[in-house]
């Protein structure tokens, strides 16, 4: 999907996961993103599957997961819910997503924001030395976490120094919340409040999700 409203030479970020459910960290990651790299926009990119947790499917249908990314990211103009890999349906391999989006941008700067740890199973995607050709890869290095170690990137990004490689990585705010805390927090009747957006708390009542 394209967005008519950006410049041609503007700077996406794009942010995938499951958002099973969609919390304050992931939204706190964004805006952190957005605000140091000077980002126009930041797009959330729900999987429909992950290649790597094949064998575990999402809790939340893939129309509670967007409905959920939607109500989260609404109130702010530079989020955006792009559901092509909902769409496109079976495994979502990152490669496939960001060809697609630079055959139909092809002069937007792509900006690939990759949590630390996912860094390490970075070696078991499809095709990583083309993710780092099709994008600028984002290390979003958590605050309370032991820094991220550039070699896995460094691997598909050959004549790369490591004073280069250490601009990769992008410090980011400590937040410990997880969907899957979150999941055996609803489950158990604990509060989500300041965890989860207001609207999504909602949404998992009103839907009866997790439980």
């Amino acid at each position: 999907m394209t967005d008519t409203s950006l410049a041609s030479d503007a700077k996406i970020g794009i942010l995938g996961g499951t958002f099973d459910p969609v919390h304050l960290g992931h939204l706190l990651l964004a805006e952190q993103a957005r605000i140091r790299l000077q980002l126009d926009q930041v797009w959330f990119l729900p999987a429909s599957v992950s290649p790597l947790k094949q064998g575990a499917s999402p809790h939340a249908t893939d129309r509670q997961r967007l409905e959920m990314l939607e109500l989260a990211t609404g109130g702010n103009r530079f989020f955006r819910v792009d559901p092509r890999e909902i769409h496109r349906g079976g495994a979502s391999y990152t490669v496939d997503t960001l060809r697609e989006l630079r055959s139909e941008q092809p002069d937007t700067k792509l900006f690939f924001l990759m949590g630390a740890d996912s860094l390490a199973s970075l070696k078991d995607w499809k095709r990583p030395e083309e993710i780092c050709e099709l994008a600028q890869v984002i290390i979003l290095a958590r605050g309370g976490h032991p820094e991220p170690q550039t070699k896995e990137l460094a691997a598909f990004m050959p004549g790369k120094s490591a004073e280069e490689l250490s601009k990769r990585l992008l410090p980011m705010p400590q937040m410990e919340i997880s969907s899957s805390h979150l999941r055996e927090d609803v489950k158990a009747g604990r509060s989500t409040r300041y965890q989860l957006h207001p609207a999504v708390e909602v949404f998992i009542k009103s839907e009866g999700l997790y439980r």
